[in-house]
This record gives C-alpha cells, structure tokens and sequence, in this order.
C-alpha cells in the first residue's frame, strides 16, 4: 500500500513539539523533586554544635600555705550531641584561669559521641600554685573566697549522610567561688 502524502504530513507535524514539551514538563519535574529533597536532607540532618552542661566541681588535695593554694581541679560535665549523625571531637581543652592569667590546661581526648546521645566527662589535673591577690586589693570579707574561672572547648566533625562534613564547636566558661579557707567549692555560675 501507498501512503498518502497528507497522512505522512500530519504525522510529523505536531509530535515534535509534543515530544519537546513532555520533556520540558519532566526535566521541570526532576528539577523541582531534586530541589525538595536537598532542602528536606538540610532540613533534618543541619549539623548543630553540641551542648555542654557543667554539673560539678570538686578540689581535693586542697593546701593552703603562704598565700598560695595548691589543689588538684575536677570537672564533671556532659556533652550532648544534637545531630542525627556522630560527633568526632578532637582538639578539646579545658583551662583554669585566675585573675586573668591561666593556672591549669589539659587536653580532652579525642572521641565520638553517637547520634542524640550525651557523654558524661571528667576532667582533672593539678594546680601547683595559686597564689592570692594582695588583701589591700579586696574589698572586706573577701579574702575567705576566691573566683576562678573554667573554661571548656569542645571541638569535632559532623559527617552527614558520609559524604558532607561540617565542622562544629561548644564552649563552656564558669565561674566558680571557691573557699581559701577549706578549699569547699561555694558555688559556680555558667
């Protein structure tokens, strides 16, 4: 059989566009659907900085002679990591400062903290020598107490999905009244 040449004509005709604008309408699609799913992934798994909460101190070892006190400084806190994915913390400190000048430092281990999870840690190192201001410098009843400030730093890695990550960090500063007379621990603010 022979063909017509209107069937032919009519056939080619109109399709090409048809074809061009299903594709137009699909790629519009896939695009639109790629959009979405990269805000819901940012949505659910944003890297956030973890949470320290300090809960104690403790000075045992404590001596005082000679206007210097000597005592070994603990630290109890909990790091809580909000992300879904693990926290690698590296490069952790915790410092004593007093009076402006650092009195003790050490490194927090390296370490992981599972998705949602909270670790407790304890820190401890010794204070050598802390020596008291002068009392002219205290206003009255002062010189029965001492502040010192703590600071901790914590920071790590985020991966997300194991492809993205970020990098986060957390500090926490307290000040902590502590008594020169007996070395008790008389309050703390963070």
């Amino acid at each position: 059989m022979a063909r017509s040449p209107d069937f032919h004509h009519r056939a080619s005709g109109g399709g090409g566009r048809t074809n061009l604008a299903s594709c137009l309408l699909a790629t519009a699609f896939l695009l639109l659907l790629l959009v979405a799913a990269t805000v819901a992934l940012f949505i659910l798994f944003r890297p956030r900085d973890p949470e320290i909460r300090v809960s104690a101190f403790q000075l045992p070892g404590f001596a005082a002679a000679n206007g210097t006190l000597r005592f070994t400084f603990n630290q109890y806190a909990a790091v809580r990591n909000p992300n879904r994915a693990a926290f690698s913390h590296y490069d952790s400190t915790l410092q004593l400062v007093y009076a402006g000048n650092q009195v003790g430092f050490m490194f927090i281990p390296a370490g992981q903290i599972a998705g949602g999870r909270t670790q407790h840690m304890a820190a401890s190192f010794p204070v050598d020598a802390l020596p008291l201001a002068a009392a002219a410098a205290l206003p009255p009843g002062a010189a029965d107490a001492v502040e010192v400030d703590s600071r901790m730093s914590v920071k790590g890695r985020v991966r997300v999905l194991r492809f993205f990550t970020h990098h986060v960090q957390a500090t926490a500063g307290c000040r902590v009244g502590i008594s020169a007379a007996d070395g008790s621990v008389l309050g703390f603010r963070c």
